[in-house]
């Protein structure tokens, strides 16, 4: 028999070995230390986290084929996998996550979402798995700071923490992770300021932070984050101006900086910008002009100015855009005719309503 068919059947050999002998002990006493602090009583997921292999059949935990290391786990509350189906209800956990987890340093995905019950603080030794992608701990009651090293995760592509009860400032390291894709922060009670060179967060294309106690101003350094589509800042206390810089963001498409204490006027990029589908301010003390810089590539499926303290007339260049889906500039102090033509010819009247003296259809005539 030749030396290359041997060494072909050692291989198979050592694979089916390494299959039967399943995940490392270590990662399976870590795995029982997290468990332990979980109690899930509906739906009985860690009945399957028994036998030896806990790469085999434990549901939610999966494996490096090679190496047997656990590299996932996937744990939703909300989901379509039979068991849910089956018990016709949406998953409720309690408990904490255990420091335990940290143990597994092979760790690629951590998923814990969506269970509404999971309280506790995020373990700070996350950050020391090298390997982390994603972290998304969504929809639960998780407290405590957001770890002070989270920029130790430079692998980290998604970082999501939001409908929690996680409060304290952004730490200022979580702008080194330069391969992060997608932020979500939001409904949380995060206070402080924006770290001023969140532009060096180069990869990431959503930024959500909504509905939180952030203060302070917008940094001008995002307009350098060239990749991002959908900025969400609402419902915090942010106040100053809105950086020119926003309308010059070639992918943005989502814009939402509604509710809060933004002052000075309305950039004229951001309005002129065709790539801008929507677009809130509303609920601000945004003053001045509407800047009447739109085109015939305009198109806004969203375009809410209400609840500020503009002034002057309604844009004749509006009657320009291609499309405007939903227009409120109720709530400011904005004078004279209504343009007539689309997109006025489909609005009705609380898109203009408590105004200083606009008139026409279809408010009064002029």
């Amino acid at each position: 028999m030749g030396v290359v068919v041997l060494l072909n059947l050692l291989a198979v050999f050592l694979a089916v070995i390494s299959a039967v002998s399943g995940c490392t002990p270590s990662d399976r006493a870590a795995l029982l230390a997290f468990r332990s602090s979980l109690t899930e009583p509906y739906l009985g997921i860690f009945n399957t986290w028994s036998g030896d292999n806990c790469c085999q059949n434990w549901y939610g935990v999966s494996c490096d084929p090679t190496s047997q290391r656990v590299t996932d786990i996937s744990l939703r509350g909300e989901s379509e996998d039979p068991i849910f189906e089956k018990a016709g209800r949406t998953g409720y956990m309690t408990g904490s996550i255990n420091p335990a987890i940290c143990k597994l340093d092979s760790l690629s995905n951590i998923v814990i979402a969506d269970w509404k019950g999971i309280s506790g603080q995020l373990p700070a030794c996350l950050t020391s798995i090298p390997s982390l992608r994603v972290l998304d701990v969504v929809g639960n009651k998780i407290s405590g700071k957001i770890p002070e090293n989270i920029g130790n995760l430079q692998k980290l592509t998604v970082l999501n923490l939001a409908d929690n009860a996680i409060s304290g400032g952004i730490p200022g390291s979580l702008v080194q992770l330069s391969n992060l894709k997608h932020l979500d922060l939001s409904n949380n009670q995060l206070f402080g300021e924006i770290p001023k060179d969140f532009g060096k967060l180069k990869m990431l294309s959503r930024a959500l932070l909504a509905r939180n106690k952030l203060t302070g101003s917008i940094p001008a350094s995002i307009g350098n984050l060239y990749r991002l589509a959908d900025l969400d800042l609402s419902m915090n206390q942010l106040s100053g101006l809105i950086p020119e810089q926003l309308g010059k963001m070639r992918v943005l498409s989502t814009l939402n900086l509604d509710s809060n204490l933004l002052s000075g006027q309305i950039p004229s990029a951001l309005l002129s910008y065709t790539g801008m589908g929507i677009l809130n301010l509303s609920r601000n003390s945004l003053e001045g002009r509407i800047p009447d810089v739109f085109g015939a590539k305009s198109y806004f499926m969203v375009l809410d100015l209400s609840y500020n303290s503009l002034k002057g007339p309604i844009p004749s260049s509006l009657s320009s855009a291609v499309y405007i889906g939903h227009l409120d500039l109720s709530h400011n102090h904005l004078c004279g005719a209504i343009p007539i033509g689309s997109p006025f010819d489909h609005l009705a009247a609380p898109s203009f309503d408590n105004n200083d003296c606009l008139c026409g259809n279809p408010l009064k005539t002029c």
